[in-house]
Order: structure tokens, then sequence, then C-alpha cells
């Protein structure tokens, strides 16, 4: 994994989205830290969306809409919910030029989130980027059960259905690889890549 610092305390968005049109992407040690460094993993996750899998109890929980899905409706508070400490990991990579600099993303309609929201607050959502016909999911969060899963799955639902072909979850988690995610080579995921930014798709 190659992890060179960017200068400066501040990411150009057209640099950013540079980045993730070679396979780079951009982490911190930790919400306090000023600085960033660019990740390409040897080995990237995917979720392929013909190989997505939700279980029956999921798919319960979608039909019985408890939640109000929106999109793009306030990128503020899912960011503040992806950063939150919660159980098992009490710092975030989330710091603030990242913030600012996806921020400027969302602005330009490049980046985008999918929220699940009940009885006025946010219960949970996801964060990522788009560009040509790939997805970069970036973060998720849930403050009630099921929250996040029932974004992933409206997540893969409007991807399909908008012409997308990647969805990229920089790495798999046991978590992520129970919805059907796996790792491909960098020589694969590049080809992937370059396929996917052939022709547009619109989020």
């Amino acid at each position: 994994m190659s992890r060179p610092r960017a200068p400066g305390q501040r990411i150009p968005p057209d640099l950013l989205l540079k980045a993730y049109a070679s396979g780079v992407f951009p982490m911190a040690e930790s919400a306090d830290d000023p600085e960033v460094f660019w990740v390409r993993p040897e080995t990237r996750g995917i979720l392929p969306l013909d190989g997505f899998h939700a279980s029956r109890s999921l798919r319960k929980a979608v039909r019985q809409r408890k939640f109000d899905i929106r999109y793009d409706h306030d990128f503020d508070a899912v960011v503040d919910g992806c950063a939150e400490s919660r159980e098992g990991r009490e710092s975030t990579w989330i710091n603030d030029p990242i913030r600012e600099a996806y921020g400027e993303l969302f602005r330009r309609g490049h980046c985008h989130t999918v929220e699940a929201w009940r009885d006025g607050r946010l219960a949970g959502g996801l964060y990522g980027i788009s560009l040509g016909r790939a997805f970069f999911g970036e973060s998720m969060f849930s403050r009630e059960r099921d929250a996040s899963k029932v974004c992933l799955v409206h997540l893969v639902e409007r991807l399909v259905e908008r012409g997308f072909v990647l969805l990229d979850t920089q790495f798999t988690t046991e978590h992520l690889r129970t919805f059907g995610a796996v790792d491909v080579p960098r020589k694969r995921y590049e080809r992937l890549l370059d396929e996917a930014l052939q022709g547009t798709a619109e989020f």
C-alpha cells in the first residue's frame, strides 16, 4: 500500500477526482491529524452489483419501510455520523481537509449520500463519490438497527437502475463480505475502473 503524504492541509477537489480516476484515495491517521495520505492498495474491495446479497431479514426491513430514505439531503449530518466514535473504533480518519474536499465535491455533484430518517432524526446513512459509471463508497454509519444496511440496499438498487457498473468499497470487511464484497488484485481493479470511466451515469 502506497502512503505518500499530501502537501499542505487542503485537498484540491480536481486533484481528488483525478486520484479516484487513477485508483487512489485519501485517508488520515485521525480526525485531529491535519494531513492526509494517499492510498493505492495492492488488493481492492469491490461489491459486484450483480452479486449483491441481502439477507431475508434485511429484505423484510426494506419492505417494512421503517425509514424515510433520502438522497443528498444533509451531507454534513451524514459525515458527522460517519465520524462519530463507536464501539470498537474511538477515532475516525475523517479530518478537516477530507471534510472540506468532499463537501466541495458534494456541491459540484460528485459526492452523494443515501440517508435513513425516522421521526425527523437521521438514523443512519452512507456517502461516496460518483465518477463516470463508478461509485466509490467512503463510509457508512447506523444509530438504529439496520439503518445503514437499508441504505446500502437502496444504494445498490439506485446504481443498477442508473447504469453504474462498479461499486468500490476500497477494502473488504467481514460485514461487507456478507453482502457479496470481494477482493480483487490491483491490475484487475484498474481494468474494471477503466471500463467504468467510459461513459457516464447520473446518480
